[in-house]
């Protein structure tokens, strides 16, 4: 299970780095093939796709910098050779915290969707995630 999770937040990280401008080849093609996998499977017409996909972009872009900040304190903590309770304990939180800000961030991002995608299309976008995910785990499962 934790390989799994490993994977992905590597996916995850990927993405969001491509979402930050990264110019690696990998990471911009696993930032394509899920982009491409969402607007199919949501079956986006190409004013929605265009519109849809700039606001979906900046959202990763802002979970990714939540989460960056997160990893960020957690490492600082892991470097500490005496960390004390409360520096494990701001570690903890920050992790914590992450998830309630990346809850937030995509309450934000849904009513801006709202307004570009159908009901059944912002259904299917929690759907399309969750088989691009599938998807890069039986990839790496195969391999």
């Amino acid at each position: 299970m934790k390989r799994y999770a490993t994977l992905i937040l590597t996916i995850v990280i990927a993405l969001s780095a491509a979402a930050q401008g990264t110019n690696s080849k990998w990471v911009n093609q696993m930032f394509d093939a899920k982009h491409k996998m969402l607007v199919e499977q949501m079956q986006l017409n190409s004013s929605q796709q265009e519109k849809f996909l700039a606001i979906y972009q900046a959202m990763e872009r802002e979970i990714y910098q939540v989460n960056r900040d997160a990893r960020s304190t957690m490492d600082n903590v892991a470097k500490k050779k005496n960390a004390t309770d409360a520096d494990y304990m701001q570690a903890a939180k920050a992790m914590s915290n992450a998830k309630v800000k990346e809850g937030q961030i995509e309450a934000k991002y849904f009513t801006q969707l709202s307004k570009v995608l159908t009901k059944k299309q912002l259904f299917l976008l929690k759907q399309a995630e969750t088989n691009f995910t599938r998807a890069m785990l039986q990839r790496k499962k195969n391999k």
